[in-house]
């Protein structure tokens, strides 16, 4: 089966060996993504809907690029670090995928790889027959 990879481009990739998205046959499998503009920035220090958003948006692009898109997710993963923003980080989350309604966790943890960063999101698509 075809492997297609998609890029970030961040310093990560390389120094970690990974790919922001990786497709094989139906399945896109969408590592776990920070609210980066693209110039690698933090965008929304501080504000966990604004994060959210940023990264449902990197996700979303990330999945065009394997023809694939938000209505084909069925599985997100979010790693927050503070479990108290769950409202705001569960808002943005739902204006995405309210008709998709995708399964999904949400993970307190102790930091992510950069202290201006409060939320990391995983997800996986399945992709339908012929797209």
């Amino acid at each position: 089966m075809e492997r297609r990879r998609v890029s970030s481009g961040t310093q990560w990739e390389d120094a970690v060996g990974y790919s922001r998205a990786v497709r094989v046959g139906d399945r896109v499998e969408v590592s776990g993504t920070t609210a980066t503009d693209d110039a690698g920035e933090v965008v929304g220090v501080g504000d966990s809907y604004a994060q959210t958003a940023q990264i449902i948006e990197n996700v979303e692009r990330a999945l065009a690029e394997l023809d694939a898109g938000l209505c084909d997710v069925v599985r997100t993963r979010m790693y927050v670090t503070d479990v108290d923003d769950w409202e705001a980080i569960g808002r943005a989350h739902s204006e995405a995928f309210d008709d998709v309604r995708p399964a999904t966790t949400m993970v307190e943890v102790s930091g992510l790889i950069d202290p201006e960063m409060c939320v990391e999101l995983e997800a996986v698509a399945i992709v339908a027959e012929g797209a």
